[in-house]
């Protein structure tokens, strides 16, 4: 037999072409996927803070770097992760300080306990000052005491001066 007759040959070599056109099918299949679009990739962008640029979201960063891991996020949304997985894998890399939303634990907790607590407390504040401040109940009214002769006097020349004009 000829050596490039061989059949361990011939099977690898047939080996070699079903291998290379299952690649070939897969990456046409990759290719037809929807690329998730800029509403879907701002979505989760707007949940992280650029790493780089102090309090600027993500998704409205205009430097290179934001560019780039945009282009992560939609990769990432692309490959089927969910918004979850993809603000876990930031703050793998650059911590918690890219979150948008802190999570609710440690220190960032006092940020969700301390607001509504502070109100509370303006409100109780607020109602304990007026509290003090009205009046007692009505007590009844009583008749005003006897008026001397002096103020009837002058009560009834007041009187009199009014009729005149």
């Amino acid at each position: 037999m000829r050596p490039d007759h061989h059949p361990s040959r011939k099977i690898l070599l047939a080996l070699l072409l079903a291998l290379s056109l299952g690649a070939l099918l897969t990456a046409a299949a990759f290719a037809q996927e929807p690329t998730p679009s800029d509403d879907e990739v701002n979505r989760v962008a707007s949940q992280l803070y650029c790493p780089v640029c102090e309090s600027t979201p993500l998704d409205v960063c205009p430097t290179q770097a934001c560019a780039q891991w945009r282009e992560v996020v939609r990769q990432k949304l692309a490959q089927g992760w969910t918004d979850e997985q993809i603000k876990t894998y930031f703050v793998e890399l650059y911590g918690e300080r890219v979150l948008a939303t802190p999570p609710a634990r440690g220190l960032n907790l006092l940020m969700y306990i301390a607001p509504p607590l502070g109100i509370l407390f303006g409100v109780y504040l607020v109602w304990r000052t007026l509290r003090k401040r009205a009046p007692a109940a009505a007590a009844p009214v009583e008749a005003p005491p006897p008026a001397d002769a002096a103020t009837d006097e002058y009560v009834r020349r007041l009187e009199e001066e009014l009729r005149k004009r």
